[in-house]
């Protein structure tokens, strides 16, 4: 019986081979990359190329870049991957004048940082000093050189219940409202501990009472454009609503005059 004689393909058909080979090729050359990439991820992970080379500060107005940078506490020695978003806004949140923060990564090594801060209703004059007020109702004592040029100044105020309930009234008011006051006198009379003496930026005067002043105070742009910008005089807001003009110059020295004859 004759045997089958057995036919090597590869000689037979020779593309077969040289595609196998080439298969085995590229396979070797991913099995290379792939061992240099991970070589490269551990000197990346090991080194100070993976450390934070970046830090952006965004949303701050009265916080200095530099103090939230240092209450987050990180530092170009800090390790890109090792940041813990929630550890690091919660470290920035514990300052007073912060009401939120939120942390951003930026690959491959950049941090921005996202506050919001608490807005300052109000100043208190404390004696060659402004003390802010925040929304809260909290005072900032540790301040230094602060000029309040963004809410009214607060005069003969004391922290407590009153100045609390000024607090809650200011932050109803609409922000050109508020900005458009200089200064809040607290004047308590015997009918009303809670009165108070408002200058605005514009020359007028507002004689109102803290209980329902952001009530009253929303009409005062209303009430101004009715008045004669020249005549300036006491805005009257405690009960009802009228305006009364300061003295001319000619009755005010008559009244002087009277006054001394008198005497």
């Amino acid at each position: 019986m004759k045997k089958n004689k057995v036919v090597v393909l590869e000689e037979r058909v020779p593309q077969l081979k040289q595609q196998r080979r080439q298969k085995a090729n590229r396979r070797l050359v991913g099995y290379i990359v792939l061992f240099f990439m991970l070589i490269l991820c551990i000197i990346y992970f090991q080194s100070p190329l993976s450390n934070i080379q970046s830090i952006e500060v965004k949303g701050n107005k009265h916080i200095s870049d530099k103090e939230i940078i240092e209450l987050s506490g990180l530092t170009n020695r800090t390790s890109f991957w090792k940041v813990k978003d929630e550890i690091i806004e919660k470290k920035m949140s514990s300052h007073p004048e912060i009401a939120s923060a939120q942390l951003q990564k930026h690959f491959p090594n950049k941090i921005i940082l996202l506050i919001k801060e608490r807005k300052r209703v109000a100043y208190i004059s404390d004696k060659q000093k402004f003390l802010p007020v925040l929304e809260n109702g909290v005072v900032l004592t540790d301040v230094q050189g602060v000029v309040p040029n963004d809410a009214p100044i607060l005069v003969n105020w004391k922290e407590g219940e009153d100045i609390q309930e000024m607090v809650a009234q200011l932050t109803e008011l609409p922000s050109h409202v508020l900005n458009a006051i200089s200064e809040i006198h607290h004047t308590p009379t015997k009918h009303d501990h809670y009165h108070l003496t408002v200058f605005m930026n514009d020359g007028y005067e507002v004689s109102a009472t803290v209980r329902n002043f952001a009530k009253k105070m929303s009409l005062y742009p209303s009430i101004v454009s009715q008045l004669d910008r020249n005549v300036k005089g006491v805005i009257h807001l405690e009960v009802s609503n009228y305006f009364k003009a300061y003295p001319a110059d000619n009755e005010k020295k008559e009244g002087d005059d009277n006054e001394e004859d008198t005497r």
